[in-house]
């Protein structure tokens, strides 16, 4: 795969760590990253058979780590099978699960979408760093760049903006480390996609831009391209993807 691309666009032989992989912007975007060639990590809390089989089917050579990312063992463990070209951060939740309490569903948010996606994006930054080249793309929401494009007045939904706001912070935060030394840091901000994460939602698409919600591979391409060459000048940068839901 990949052989017939333009060169800023391909991907052969560059390997690539997708988090967030078994469904949804993650298994898109791994989905992508094949077709433009690159040799894939995948990684998720849940089953990866689905995307590795999709991967597979597209011919490039494909590990899976399954566990979570929270979990300071997985992320070494990842960071061993390393070291990466390019990081696509999918993983994340919407909001606690069921039985905890308002705190520890916040804690658990801001666990999950802020603490560990910015400890092991900062740690693929330093590898990175060390060879003088890398792309990281991290996944926030439209939700934090507006608080929220929808109705919805619920803790549990501020809580998921703001950890999205805070994704959108570390990009920032990471690309000011990273870009002196050629390393490339963006994130993109989905409007409402349809995914697992998505799927609980009552949402009325008449009233979106575009009457509907957006397809995993309608990010998953924004998010393969931002780990190209084609993203070599390109850093701190958040790309709204969402439909016209939210115009900055």
């Amino acid at each position: 795969m990949g052989a017939h691309l333009p060169g800023a666009l391909g991907l052969a032989d560059r390997r690539v760590l997708v988090t967030g992989a078994a469904s949804g912007i993650g298994q898109a975007a791994a989905e992508c990253l094949a077709q433009l060639g690159a040799t894939l990590v995948l990684t998720d809390r849940g089953p990866l058979d689905e995307t590795e089989a999709r991967v597979k089917a597209l011919g490039v050579p494909v590990t899976c780590i399954q566990g979570d990312i929270t979990d300071e063992a997985l992320r070494q463990r990842l960071l061993a099978t390393g070291p990466y070209y390019a990081l696509a951060s999918a993983a994340g939740v919407f909001a606690g699960k069921p039985g905890m309490s308002e705190q520890e569903a916040f804690d658990f948010v801001m666990g999950v979408n802020v603490r560990a996606t910015m400890q092991l994006a900062s740690a693929c930054v330093d590898q990175m760093i060390a060879r003088q080249e890398g792309f990281v793309v991290l996944v926030g929401s439209a939700a934090g760049r507006n608080g929220g494009g929808l109705p919805n007045d619920s803790q549990a939904y501020a809580t998921y903006a703001a950890s999205k706001g805070g994704i959108h912070t570390v990009v920032r935060w990471l690309s000011r480390r990273a870009a002196v030394h050629g390393v490339m840091v963006n994130g993109v901000a989905p409007g409402i996609v349809a995914t697992p994460l998505s799927a609980p939602m009552k949402i009325d698409t008449s009233v979106l831009p575009m009457k509907r919600l957006g397809q995993p591979h309608e990010l998953g391409w924004p998010i393969a391209l931002l780990c190209t060459q084609a993203a070599s000048f390109t850093s701190g940068a958040i790309l709204d993807v969402n439909g016209g839901m939210f115009v900055g």
